[in-house]
């Protein structure tokens, strides 16, 4: 009899093992109807940081439009990110994207595992673990700064073959927000790429400490040109910068190059092109993601390190935008397509050179980067935190 009874016991759970086995490959296999995406910016669509990013949202509606519904909060500040983010997750948000670069979202992450919560990578602010639920991302904006870099040498050496300028006239200048590794990092590259072409060019740089005031933006960009500088590039969120360049361009030449936006009604006559990080391959690919309930990491494309996914020009996630044809040199965009496979096979190429780095918080913490610098190597934030000595004059 006992015998009887253990073979209906064996045999009943092997059933259920089974029934519970099926039922989970059918979730697995089934995707959902319709999942509920949450953004949270910064700003509005009125900053080009901001406006940049939800060309990534608009994308996503048209792609899967029958399969999201998205709900947007705008001109969100750190203050009160954590009722935005409450509500979209009572609202029924399964993932939610921003680019506030607030602690509060790894923190509070924890406390709602069903939903996925994916953040633009802040060094400045790691955190201090990594929640299963909370995901970071960027584009790897080395390559198109130094890419940038390269189109801006070549109009400089045609400046100096027309005799427009002398080869100690080769200035160019940055427009900077903070003396951060993101920032830092961005016009290192972009100093290289230049120098790539005409290897006697210096850069001054001088901070703004905001990340978008156009009246702070456009006296640094004049400053720059009043102290020679040729040639400005910016990382800052207005057109002050490209303002500037075109009025000064009416009494001599000075060309910009913009990121997150076109110039080329703004400034006609000084805007070379623009750069720029395109966020909807990461976005589209992690809301299929969870759409179809498999792991973010496992379906975007990127450079993966944990939950942190970094993509440049391999992956589609970098821009040229608007190249200025009756400014750029013959040969530009070749120039431009070049470079863009030369760092996607060569990850130090940005950061190459006979240059001695420095750490501008601690003198005796230096770099040589006679072997090159690989950025992104372990998170997809900028790390590269040293000023190259004798090139870079911070103003």
């Amino acid at each position: 009899m006992k015998r009887v009874y253990i073979t209906t016991f064996l045999t009943c759970s092997l059933i259920l093992a089974l029934l519970f086995g099926i039922s989970l490959a059918l979730h697995l296999n089934t995707s959902m109807d319709t999942v509920t995406v949450g953004f949270i910016y910064e700003g509005d669509e009125s900053a080009p940081y901001t406006y940049n990013f939800s060309r990534a949202e608009i994308q996503l509606e048209e792609e899967m439009r029958d399969s999201v519904n998205i709900l947007t909060k705008n001109n969100v500040p750190d203050d009160d990110v954590e009722d935005m983010l409450r509500e979209l997750v009572r609202k029924g948000c399964n993932i939610i994207f921003t680019n506030n670069h607030s602690e509060l979202f790894a923190e509070l992450a924890p406390s709602f595992p069903d939903v996925e919560i994916c953040q633009i990578s802040d060094m400045e602010h790691p955190p201090a673990d990594h929640p299963d639920n909370y995901h970071t991302f960027n584009g790897k904006l080395c390559e198109i700064r130094y890419v940038s870099g390269i189109a801006a040498g070549l109009k400089l050496k045609e400046m100096i073959d027309k005799g427009i300028l002398s080869e100690e006239e080769a200035i160019v200048g940055y427009v900077a927000a903070f003396p951060v590794a993101s920032v830092i990092s961005g016009y290192t590259a972009f100093l290289v790429g230049v120098r790539s072409i005409v290897p006697q060019a210096v850069m001054k740089v001088q901070y703004t400490n905001t990340w978008s005031g156009y009246k702070e933006e456009k006296d640094c960009a004049e400053d720059l040109i009043d102290a020679g500088c040729v040639i400005l590039s910016q990382h800052s969120d207005t057109i002050g910068p490209a303002t500037a360049c075109e009025e000064a361009s009416a009494e001599k030449p000075v060309v910009f190059i913009g990121c997150n936006q076109t110039l080329q009604d703004s400034a006609p006559g000084s805007a070379l092109m623009s750069i720029r990080i395109n966020w909807a391959p990461y976005v589209i690919k992690a809301v299929t993601a969870v759409k179809n309930h498999q792991k973010i990491e496992r379906s975007v494309d990127g450079h993966v390190n944990g939950n942190d996914v970094c993509a440049g020009f391999a992956e589609n996630a970098l821009e040229i935008i608007d190249l200025n044809r009756n400014l750029a040199p013959e040969g530009t965009q070749k120039a431009i397509e070049s470079a863009a496979e030369t760092v996607k096979k060569d990850p130090a190429a940005a950061f190459r050179g006979d240059y001695t780095g420095v750490n501008p918080d601690d003198p005796s913490d230096t770099i040589d980067l006679s072997d090159g610098y690989i950025e992104n190597a372990d998170s997809s934030a900028p790390s590269f935190y040293y000023i190259l000595q004798d090139v870079i004059e911070i103003r």
